[in-house]
């Protein structure tokens, strides 16, 4: 069984409005009329009936739309001028269950009725029974009012609650996807990069305990397959929602460098202006962007130096990454995943990004993120 606003069975609460109803009807009534003929008490019994009809409004509709309006029509001609609120509230639950035409039809013949059953009571003025038949329905048309809003009112709450339901249907469909993703890197990259991981720590510690010296590129490669590790767990993490791993930002660029210089890249990092807090998103996105440029310099660009400068503004960060490799001006630079990658990272900031070659030769990547998150 539904519930009604505060729990209440529907059942229940329309059994309370038909009494209430009803007890309102009889007693306007009774307030003017105190005779006790015949006539009276079959105005009191139609006001009686009337109000209580609304129990079976919302079952059905149309016979309590007519059998309101008849004891509408009935007690004005039985000489009882009171409003006909209970044919109101069939028309509203009429409506509201589509019965639109029907209603219209009772309603225009209510409407009609009216002015002859005040004739009927005993009026001779033909304006007096119009001014009555009027006035029957002056409150009633407020009650009417109130419960068109108070529907309005539950619709917009039925619209808010399909509204959120749809929210958490999409939140749960993300979160289901974030882990499928994270299923299919561990699955597809884990395995792989710890192989190539450990085979590199194997021929670290075979080739010291054989005297010899380890080259510069298998240290990298062994550095590397750390870091690939490290990245590929925090990953996973994040798309887990796993919060215990921090993701790597503007502290960890230092760090970047030294990668860089270890592999023979010589690189050099200039900070300017005053550090200060900015969006987690913004800090994520710097670090990104470093190790993408420095990447890309050390696998494509046949460059001896790079040099990365972050300028701490206080609504902009920039990032500028300089090499002096083979790229010239006349070259445009084929965009790769990379570039790609760091071009909507920037633009989902309301940032901008500039990657080409620079005119005295080499190739420069700068970027500006807005640090000003606020609306």
């Amino acid at each position: 069984m539904s519930t009604g606003w505060s729990g209440v069975p529907a059942g229940a609460r329309d059994c309370a409005i038909a009494v209430g109803v009803a007890a309102t009807l009889l007693v306007t009534g009774l307030s003017e009329r105190n005779s006790g003929t015949g006539l009276d008490l079959l105005g009191c019994t139609l006001l009686a009936a009337g109000g209580l009809a609304l129990v079976w409004r919302r079952r059905t509709p149309v016979p309590v739309l007519a059998a309101t309006g008849l004891c509408a029509v009935g007690y004005q001609a039985a000489g009882f001028d009171v409003p006909a609120v209970a044919f109101l509230f069939a028309v509203y639950a009429a409506v509201r269950e589509g019965h639109r035409s029907v209603t219209v039809v009772a309603s225009v013949a209510v409407l009609a009725t009216l002015p002859l059953a005040a004739l009927a009571s005993g009026l001779h003025d033909t304006g007096e029974a119009f001014a009555q038949a009027r006035g029957a329905l002056e409150i009633a048309w407020l009650v009417a009012a109130g419960a068109a809003g108070e529907a309005l009112r539950q619709a917009e709450r039925r619209a808010d609650e399909a509204e959120r339901t749809r929210e958490e249907t999409a939140r749960r469909r993300a979160d289901e996807e974030r882990l499928h993703i994270a299923r299919e890197l561990h699955d597809s990259l884990t395995h792989q990069i710890s192989i190539i991981k450990v085979q590199a720590e194997v021929a670290v510690h075979v080739a010291r305990r054989r005297g010899e010296q380890v080259s510069e590129a298998l240290l990298a490669i062994q550095a590397a397959g750390r870091e690939a590790t490290r990245e590929l767990r925090a990953t996973l993490g994040a798309l887990r929602d796993d919060e215990t791993t921090p993701p790597r930002g503007l502290d960890d660029v230092p760090e970047l460098v030294e990668r860089a210089r270890s592999i023979g890249l010589d690189t050099t990092l200039t900070i300017e202006g005053q550090r200060h807090d900015v969006p987690a998103a913004v800090d994520r996105t710097v670090y990104r962007i470093v190790q993408e440029s420095l990447t890309n310099i050390a696998r494509h660009a046949d460059a001896a130096t790079a040099s990365v400068r972050i300028d701490c503004r206080p609504d902009v960060l920039g990032i500028r990454i300089d090499d002096d490799g083979k790229a010239a001006p006349d070259a445009a630079p084929t965009p790769g995943v990379g570039l790609l990658g760091m071009r909507e990272r920037v633009t989902a900031l309301g940032g901008r990004l500039r990657a080409e070659p620079r005119g005295e030769g080499g190739f420069t990547v700068q970027a500006e993120l807005p640090v000003d998150q606020t609306p």
